[in-house]
């Protein structure tokens, strides 16, 4: 047995208005529906407030009129103002949820040409909800307006499943989502693409915190500002992305660049201070290392992102920043909330989405793509288009993939490789020769000698041998290192013991930074890094 048409809809009170043997010759939605050849409309639930109740009989009695076969329910609902959102959509959720239903036997339209706005969107609604489950019905007059004739309808069925053009406009808006973050690089490897496809769909559909962690130079700081840029075009944020590394503030100045302070807060408070956190409002705060703050501004933090208010240094009222929090770091902060050298309930509120980026050593099937966007870059910037000859870029591809390569800056350290091919490419060729050179430089950089398997820690004496730190630190302090922090230090020191100056170790150090640099002070920069560990110069490489 065939379905039953049922047509739920408003009275309209303007278009199915008119009185007299007049009104036959204008189109009105309600009647005409029923005045289709094609189409039977079995029954009719005209919704109609109290105060229009003669023209909702006089639309009922046209209707039997032309269409006998229709039955006309008129259902007065107590709306007092038509226009206001709350009170429409009440009324007809509470009709809606007492009303027999029987999608076996009967299709359900919902008539969204007449009402008003305020009703035609509320229906919309209620059919997108399944409350009403249906489609919905949209009604035009004829395109010459003749006696008797009915107009058009259309049907709109919210399942875009069925739609194909528009599922492939959306699965295409997907991929361009994916494929910005990714920069445009077609990456190949599965793992790292499944986690941007993820990324990609809570970037555009959450504002909880993101925790970034991977190793320095996996990219954190770039892919998120890929994110703040890829909701900043879909209209998610309006204010503006705002990034700090953590390791940089020490002491009471922490806070202060966060919180910002009140002017006269501390000595040398002269004027009052926003602070990063309210410059981020409305927009995405990047706190990169957000394990080396401390234990103060960690629970201030904290309030921060769960309250959206926090107090400036110095200041007896508190201020409000509605920001997104992206965080990045190269530390397991599981080991340091286990440690007591991180806020647990912190970790706990950072740690909803949480993705690790994997090193450039984890991807090796990625760096063929990543050399050619580099080279992009390059030729962008520079205007010279510069490319590999073929058994170059054999060799090159061939060693970066191999055991042998550590890339222990991952991207950065690729990035400077190819900024160094490219800039003394002759006429635009990367040869042989220059690849070789620049193997060569990469094993001196990594601390290889002879090239001679992958390290195991940081080679970096001339011997290939680690640095024996012990007779330039006091022991206590060197304890007091973490193994990252030793590490680090390690090679640095390695360095100043192979050069014969401040300034050439900072060359070698700043290698890739420097160029990047206005203005140049290697041995400046080194002298500060040594002097955090409570080192100079002279006590570094002067041992025994």
């Amino acid at each position: 047995m065939p379905q039953k048409t049922v047509v739920i809809g408003f009275l309209g009170t303007q278009l199915d208005g008119g009185q007299g043997a007049s009104r036959w010759e204008k189109w009105r939605p309600t009647v005409s529906l029923t005045q289709h050849e094609d189409l039977v409309v079995d029954r009719l639930e005209l919704l109609y407030t109290r105060q229009h109740l003669r023209l909702a009989e006089l639309v009922k009695a046209d209707i039997a009129a032309v269409s006998p076969e229709t039955t006309v329910n008129l259902v007065p609902l107590d709306i007092g103002d038509p226009w206001d959102f709350g009170e429409v959509y009440g009324a007809l959720y509470d009709w809606s949820r007492d009303y027999p239903f029987d999608p076996e036997r009967e299709r359900y339209w919902a008539h969204i040409t007449t009402g008003t706005h305020v009703a035609q969107i509320c229906l919309f609604l209620l059919v997108e909800a399944r409350f009403l489950p249906g489609v919905l019905l949209q009604t035009a007059p004829p395109k010459r307006q003749r006696h008797g004739e009915p107009g058009e309808y259309a049907l709109i069925d919210l399942d875009l499943s069925r739609y194909d053009v528009l599922a492939q406009r959306f699965s295409q808006a997907k991929d361009d989502a994916v494929s910005f973050l990714k920069s445009g690089i077609a990456t190949r490897n599965a793992r790292f693409n499944a986690l941007i496809d993820e990324i990609e769909r809570v970037a555009v559909r959450s504002k909880a915190p993101v925790l970034l962690t991977g190793p320095t130079g996996a990219g954190k700081s770039h892919l998120a500002r890929r994110m703040f840029e890829l909701k900043k075009s879909r209209h998610q944020v309006s204010g503006a992305f705002v990034e700090v590394n953590c390791a940089t503030l020490h002491g009471d100045g922490a806070a202060s660049a966060l919180f910002g302070h009140q002017k006269g807060a501390f000595t040398g408070a002269a004027t009052a201070r926003a602070g990063l956190l309210r410059t981020a409002h409305e927009g995405v705060l990047f706190l990169d290392e957000i394990g080396e703050l401390g234990p103060d501004e960690q629970a201030m933090l904290l309030k921060a992102v769960e309250e959206k208010r926090f107090y400036p240094v110095g200041a007896d009222r508190e201020v409000r920043s509605d920001f997104q929090l992206i965080a990045g770091t190269h530390r397991d902060l599981r080991a340091d909330v286990a440690a007591g050298r991180f806020r647990e309930d912190l970790f706990a509120r950072i740690n909803l989405w949480s993705y690790h980026l994997p090193g450039l050593t984890g991807r090796p099937e990625d760096i063929e793509p990543n050399v050619d966007h580099l080279l992009q870059l390059s030729t962008a910037e520079t205007g010279q288009v510069v490319r590999f000859n073929a058994e170059a870029r054999a060799r090159y591809l061939q060693f970066a993939q191999s055991p042998e390569a550590v890339w222990s800056g991952n991207f950065r350290d690729l990035a400077g490789s190819i900024t160094r091919l490219a800039t003394l490419a002759d006429g635009g060729r990367i040869g042989v020769a220059l690849v070789e050179a620049e193997i060569g430089r990469l094993r001196w950089l990594w601390g290889y000698h002879g090239g001679a398997g992958r390290a195991g820690g940081v080679r970096s004496s001339a011997e290939g041998g680690s640095v024996d730190l012990s007779d330039c630190l006091d022991a206590q302090v060197l304890a007091g290192l973490d193994l990252f922090d030793r590490l680090q230090l390690d090679a640095v020191v390695a360095v100043c013991r192979r050069s014969r100056t401040l300034s050439d170790a900072g060359r070698v150090l700043f290698d890739v930074s420097r160029t990047q640099r206005s203005v140049v002070n290697d041995a400046d920069r080194l002298r500060k890094y040594l002097g955090r560990h409570g080192l100079e110069w002279d006590r570094v490489v002067v041992t025994g």
